[in-house]
């Protein structure tokens, strides 16, 4: 980001006294304020748009009736899921014609506290793309797990001053609201009791299902956001409160066309569009927002101006993002230009006037090098000797499992009889339930804790991760107690990551060495990886296509419903509360 506006020089140039820096000819350009199209000059000065009109410049990009839409902004994301660094991040982003995002790195602070928060600023710096942050307000999520790091106010209240910080990030922790829990009041109260001298700052929200006096209450404590609603009504009675709302496509969870019916004109002003978390291999097949934008467009369900300003100018306004997602004076010249508007592939992309990206490929290359905060996450799988005996889980009758329904991240809790083998429960590929054990990975020679999962699709062998919302502690599932040890021992020394075990022998593997969440690779290495994990994974029964890694990764997750494993124990969401073994 430029530090001043070139006033007299963007005033000379859209008066056309002086040449532009740049001027794109002859585009179909897009009017953000009432939501029509005119073929005309872009005039470009220094970074910022000079006028729209009939201009010439010193570099000229002859359009040919081509479309110009403004560059897209990502309301409310987790780079972590992508697993790689921002920089990264940031150029994939870039070639699919998203110019700006509002980052949370709610997954990095859960591991590494505070220097991760560092190591997401420092990182964000030089990349083609905006990364805005808004700092994790839930870390740990629940008093169910263990993780790295626990951040307090006090600790959240300096960073609010930091470039590049808007505000608080989703306050996921709605019961605590509601019940005015002191550590989450003294959070929100950073945001509603600020000095009349320093900026305001905004406070995102997650609250599923929230409606009636409890949202009501959820809206008066300053929070203004909800990324969370997945019925039409739900998004009707939260805009009608006053929230602002985010519409998610992700990779996991997928809300957008659901939820469009209930978008109109008037109260699309109050909506943007938002991926939450978006994979590697997403990224490259389909894109980033683009790929919201392609498939709104192709419902039917919502008119394109309403879309379009979602996918740019809403969210920029609601996070006082004043100088972008509009094609007009003295707004950032973040902008995309696009052969059609069905596909929505940019050609090519411009950040602040200055062309990163073409035809799909960013022109920045990748980095080599990360700055001297990266040291600080890594090395954060300290798992301490292992015991296989850790993982022996004595006989004593029936058993409470994890039951995974297919495509979601929602859980059954089951009770069930499992096999024996000298007066321990064995798992039971048979009827398709695993093993599973949470090591703790920040407290060496913390025993597991150890249960059973059904429906996972393993059949033989093990699998590990190091990606296990929200904690990211490591998780193994496994049918052979042996291949469970040799995964999680193999996970430690990559600095974590993701591993196949059969027979004795580690089948596949992927390094995750910064904060075992992200890669050292580039964006299509990553996925490549990914890509031959899944395959591999085919070895150990899960069918073909299967992606065992994002399901295990939500297992140990304690908000969502209803049986999940910890390193703490058993979580019976719906009770909330840790529950034994057996029943």
């Amino acid at each position: 980001m430029s530090a001043r506006k070139p006033l007299e020089h963007l005033i000379k140039a859209a008066l056309g006294r002086k040449k532009a820096s740049l001027v794109i000819k002859n585009a179909r350009i897009y009017n953000s304020f009432n939501g029509g199209f005119r073929v005309a000059d872009l005039a470009v000065e220094e970074g910022y748009i000079a006028g729209v009109g009939s201009y010439d410049g010193i570099e000229v990009i002859h359009a040919d009736n081509l479309y110009l839409l403004p560059g897209f902004v990502d309301s409310h994301v987790h780079i972590e899921s992508s697993m790689t660094a921002p920089g990264e991040f940031a150029r994939a982003l870039a070639a699919s014609g998203t110019t700006t995002v509002v980052a949370d790195p709610h997954e990095i602070a859960n591991v590494a506290g505070l220097a991760g928060l560092d190591f997401f600023l420092e990182e964000s710096g030089n990349v083609p793309v905006d990364i805005f942050f808004m700092l994790p307000t839930c870390v740990p999520a629940t008093s169910f797990e263990r993780g790295g790091a626990a951040l307090t106010a006090s600790d959240l209240a300096p960073y609010l001053e930091r470039p590049g910080v808007l505000g608080l990030a989703e306050m996921m922790n709605y019961p605590g609201v509601i019940s005015r829990a002191p550590g989450v009041m003294e959070k929100l109260e950073l945001a509603s009791n600020r000095p009349e001298n320093l900026r305001p700052i905004r406070v995102d929200g997650h609250a599923p299902g929230l409606l009636a006096r409890e949202l009501n209450a959820y809206l008066a404590a300053g929070i203004d956001t909800d990324h969370e609603a997945t019925t039409p009504g739900e998004l009707s009675e939260k805009i009608s409160a006053g929230m602002f709302m985010l519409l998610r496509e992700g990779s996991a969870a997928r809300n957008l066309l659901p939820l469009l019916p209930s978008v109109t004109h008037f109260n699309s002003r109050f909506c943007a569009l938002c991926t939450d978390d978006r994979h590697a291999g997403d990224l490259i097949d389909e894109g980033s927002v683009n790929h919201l934008v392609r498939v709104a467009t192709s419902s039917g369900t919502a008119g394109l101006p309403e879309i379009l300003n979602m996918a740019s100018l809403n969210g920029a306004a609601h996070y006082g993002l004043r100088d972008r997602g509009a094609l007009a004076p003295g707004y950032r010249a973040d902008m995309a230009l696009y052969h059609d508007l069905w596909s929505f592939r940019p050609s090519m992309v411009w950040k602040n006037g200055a062309l990163v990206a073409r035809d799909g490929e960013c022109l920045i290359p990748p980095k080599n090098s990360y700055g001297k905060s990266a040291a600080l996450v890594r090395n954060s799988v300290r798992l301490g000797e292992l015991d296989k005996k850790d993982l022996l889980v004595k006989d004593r009758g029936k058993v409470r499992v994890i039951g995974v329904r297919p495509r979601e991240i929602i859980t059954d809790s089951l009770v069930m009889e499992l096999p024996r083998e000298k007066s321990h429960l064995l798992a039971d590929p048979e009827r398709d339930v695993a093993k599973m054990a949470v090591y703790d990975r920040y407290r060496p020679g913390t025993k597991p804790a150890v249960g059973f999962i059904k429906g996972l699709g393993l059949r033989r062998g093990a699998l590990a991760t190091t990606v296990s919302h929200d904690s990211h502690n490591l998780c193994v599932c496994g049918a052979a107690d042996g291949d469970m040890l040799l995964c999680a021992r193999r996970a430690a020394e990559l600095e974590g990551g993701l591993v196949l075990a059969l027979d004795g022998n580690i089948v596949a593997e992927m390094a995750l060495p910064l904060g075992g969440l992200m890669s050292l690779k580039t964006l299509k290495e990553t996925a490549a990886d990914i890509k031959k994990l899944k395959t591999d994974a085919e070895l150990l029964g899960f069918p073909k296509g299967c992606d065992p890694f994002m399901t295990l990764a939500f297992m140990s997750l304690p908000v969502i419903p209803s049986l999940k494993l910890t390193s703490r124990g058993l979580v019976d969401v719906d009770r909330f509360e840790i529950v034994p073994l057996h029943p």
